[in-house]
Parts: C-alpha cells; structure tokens; sequence
C-alpha cells in the first residue's frame, strides 16, 4: 500500500491525482470550476463547488487508478492560496462564496489600514508581507461585516474561517479537524511567522476574533482520518500546503537557495531560505516553505497576478484562439511582437511593483499589427513578469551573500509551451529546467503525506527522486535581453501612468 492520492485544489479547476512511490503519476481526473465575477474587480467562488468537485475527482482518480480507498496510504491536499471562507461550525454551511485570491474588492480597506501609524510595519515584520487585498485577513474582514449577524457569530465562537485547504479538511473529516498548514497561514496577514503562531496584535488591527482560527501545524502531519463513507474507506490525511510551497517542495527545492517558477493562472516564482527568515528590499515577500518536522523554513516569493490567464482572455475575451493550445502556433506565425508590449494588468500588478489600481495595457501597436503580434505579446508578458520577479529576488539573494540562481526550475500548465520556456531562458540569461514529472504542486501534496505515513524517510529521499525532461538554454545577447526588458519596465510605467 504505497500510493498516495493528492488533492489539488485550483483556482480554475479541481484536480486528483494518484502518485506511486517512484513519485509517478497513475491517475488523474480533474472538474473545472465556475468562476464568480459579481462586481468589476470582485471573483468568487461556491464552497460547495469546490467541495463537490473535488470529492468527485478523488473518486474518479482512484477508480481510473484500478485502486480502492484502502490501496491508499495518505491523502496531501495543496490548495489555491488566500481564497477565504467562512462558514457555520454547527450546520458545515458557508456563510457565503468563497472570496478568490485575484479579488481586488478590499482595497479601500487596505489603504486605511495602510494609513494607520506603524501598522504596515508590524505587518510587514511579523508575517513577511505587505497589507494587499491578495492575502485572507481584509476578506475575512470584508465577509464579517457583509454578512448579517456574522459579528456576533463570531463572537460566540458559532464560525469557523479557512482558507480552501482547511475547508477540504473539514468535509473530509467530517468536521471533526479544523486546521491548516503554516504555509497557509503564512498567507493570511494574521499569523506572526517567526514565532508561528496567530498574532494577537494582528488580529485586533483588523478586528478578527481568534475563535475563528484553524489550528497551525506542520505540512507535514497526520491530521486526522477521512469519513470511510466518503472514498470506501478511513484515509490519513498527511499532508497540506499552499499550492506554491507545495510546487517548490515537488520541484525538490528543499535546500537554500534553489528556486522554481510555476505558471499557473497566475506565476509565482519561490526561492528557498532554509531555516533563516530572509527581508526582501526588492519587491518581494517572505513566506514560510512547507515544513517537514519542528524546524521552521522560509522563502522569498513574489506573485505575477495574471500568468496563464492571459491566454484565457486571448481564447475568451478577445476570440483571437479556439482552444488554450492554439496559442503557440498562433504566435509562432511572426517572428516576433514587432513592438507591441502587453502588460495584463486585469486584477493590478503584483510584485514587485504592489500597483492594486493598475489596468491592462497594450503599447507600441502600428497598422500593421496583428492578432498574432498580440497573441506573442501576451504570451512574453508572462516571461517578462517572471523576469521582473527574478532580477529582484537575485539582487535580495546577493544582498544577503547568496550567490546567483544558477537555473531555474519551472512548473504549471504553460509551462508546455516551448515559445514561452525558451523566451524566459534569454531574457534571464540561466538556464530554464522543465522536469519529467510537471505536475509538481499535487507532487508536492503527494511527498508531504508520503513523508508522514512513511512512504520515504526524508525529505532526501523524496527529493532524489525528481529528474530534468528538458533544460533551456539562454541564446539571446546579454545585451538584446537588456534591451527587452527596458522595454518591458518603460511600458509598466505608461500603465502606471495611466
């Protein structure tokens, strides 16, 4: 009994895969899910939807596996980060729709609290992170003041709130646990992760009760069991992590200094710290690094909010391509964007320009500018966000007496596209590592378990078993590179500017 089922919670989708202990994968199914946009700036989730969708999938993957519920070791679950939730710890019912990571709706909020003397820097200090209405704390705050008698259901100890891994959590046990991860908790403004622990200054900044909170444990960790009636049979639950810290830990970035971008929706590039908390002066953040064992571990991120979406607006918004895949061909067809620049600013820019009231911009087009010349447009913006990411977390890297990212190790749905690899290859100027296994957040999920049932002794262990499919090597001029990328920041500042 050593395969292992790993919950993959997306923003887009819901996903399960079966993993076997050579970390292969066996089975996968995957549900899309239904995204909300009520308002201009507002996305939301159903709580139920993702519930359903995701017990769905764990059923089919197991089937498609050949398995039953008791050929399973453990389950890890990885989940969308920020995404807030909150519901009745009576009835298991939410209160409302999940608040998405992308909403944009608390940035009022966000700029009182920012104008209060000394608070971003509490902020900053205890949780590594910048008050933004990416992380939980001014959802949750938002969805105690939106929804009737929420307040005082709080107060009475009547609600509980979680991110997507500790409502999965919940359902899969009936409610009996309620509990995160510490890289989930380090997402939410309100936990103090040099101490790991909730942070009573925080919570009373932004007026949240503590008879809300999950309980923070190691990513790493028998949680509890599954309800039998769910999957057939009682399952440890071994595992959880934010899907970023879940990908850097699959990609088997367990070491200082060692690095992966994954891009997914959006594009989050992660750089290991080790056991020592590391300051960005560039843009980025720090965040605690799933954890294995009592000894606590970091790393610098920094966020690109519109990654892959890019091309979801290129195929739904623009009806420029049929399906997602058609898009490499159709930038392919020039040689390159003669000039245009396209800066996805839909939901504001993430680090390291921290802009919640930026817009989409597209710059440098002519009368013969094409579909195509946009579509490769929208396709290097993707690479040229990650690049941004990566010149600041290497000047933060040098800074502290870190040496140079040698390559970079990369993950998520675009990531199949060659166009794309090999133009972050040039623009960075290192090579670009894709691995053999590319599903590396639900990998991640599946390690995690493994690690607590006992599937592989040590993080070691599970870490030798990742191997490269194909490297990208830089072809680009040091010099040309330079030269895009000041475009690319001139064309920022137009959009910032706007």
């Amino acid at each position: 009994m050593s395969h292992l089922l790993a919950l993959d919670q997306g923003t887009s989708s819901s996903r399960s895969i079966v993993f076997d202990a050579q970390g292969r994968v066996v089975a996968l199914a995957q549900r899309e899910l239904r995204q909300h946009y009520p308002q201009p700036g507002w996305v939301e989730h159903d709580p139920d939807e993702i519930w359903a969708t995701q017990l769905e999938t764990a059923r089919e993957a197991v089937a498609r596996a050949g398995l039953s519920a008791r050929d399973i070791r453990a389950i890890g679950i990885t989940n969308q980060r920020e995404t807030t939730l909150l519901w009745s710890r009576r009835s298991g019912r939410p209160l409302a729709r999940a608040i998405v990571w992308q909403d944009r709706r608390t940035e009022p909020l966000c700029a009182q609290l920012r104008a209060q003397p000394g608070l971003a820097e509490r902020v900053r200090e205890h949780t590594g992170l910048l008050i933004d209405p990416y992380f939980s704390a001014t959802k949750l705050r938002w969805l105690l003041d939106a929804v009737p008698g929420a307040h005082l259901g709080a107060a009475r100890g009547e609600l509980a709130f979680g991110t997507v891994d500790t409502w999965l959590l919940w359902q899969l046990t009936g409610g009996r646990v309620h509990a995160t991860d510490v890289s989930n908790a380090a997402r939410t403004l309100l936990f103090d992760i040099r101490h790991q622990r909730w942070d009573p200054e925080l919570l009373a900044a932004f007026h949240v009760p503590d008879s809300l909170l999950p309980r923070v444990l190691p990513s790493s960790h028998l949680y509890g069991e599954t309800e039998p009636a769910l999957l057939g049979a009682a399952i440890p639950v071994g595992g959880i992590a934010g899907d970023q810290q879940a990908a850097l830990f699959g990609q088997a970035c367990v070491a200082p200094g060692m690095a992966k971008n994954t891009y997914g929706t959006g594009c989050f590039l992660l750089m290991h710290t080790g056991s020592r908390l590391e300051r960005s002066q560039h843009g980025l953040v720090a965040t605690a690094a799933a954890q294995v064992g009592a000894t606590p571990q970091y790393a610098l991120e920094g966020s690109v909010f519109v990654g892959g979406a890019v091309v979801q607006w290129l195929r739904d918004g623009l009806h420029a391509i049929e399906s997602s895949r058609d898009v490499q061909a159709l930038a392919q067809s020039v040689p390159d964007s003669d000039g245009v620049v396209f800066v996805p600013a839909f939901t504001g820019l993430g680090a390291p320009y921290w802009r919640a009231d930026a817009r989409g911009t597209l710059t440098g087009l002519t009368r013969g500018s094409t579909l195509a010349h946009i579509a490769r447009a929208a396709l290097e913006s993707i690479a040229y966000q990650s690049a941004a990411l990566l010149h600041a977390m290497s000047a933060d890297a040098q800074a502290h007496g870190g040496a140079a990212l040698a390559e970079l190790r990369v993950d998520g749905g675009a990531c199949v596209n060659d166009l794309l690899m090999q133009f972050q290859a040039d623009l960075l100027g290192i090579p670009v590592v894709r691995p053999q296994v590319t599903e590396t957040t639900a990998l991640g999920a599946a390690g995690l378990a493994g690690l607590a049932c006992g599937v592989w002794r040590s993080a070691d262990e599970f870490a030798a078993l990742w191997a490269p499919e194909r490297r990208f090597e830089p072809t680009l001029p040091r010099e040309r590179a330079a030269e895009l990328m000041a475009r690319w920041e001139h064309a920022v500042r137009q959009t910032l500017a706007a």
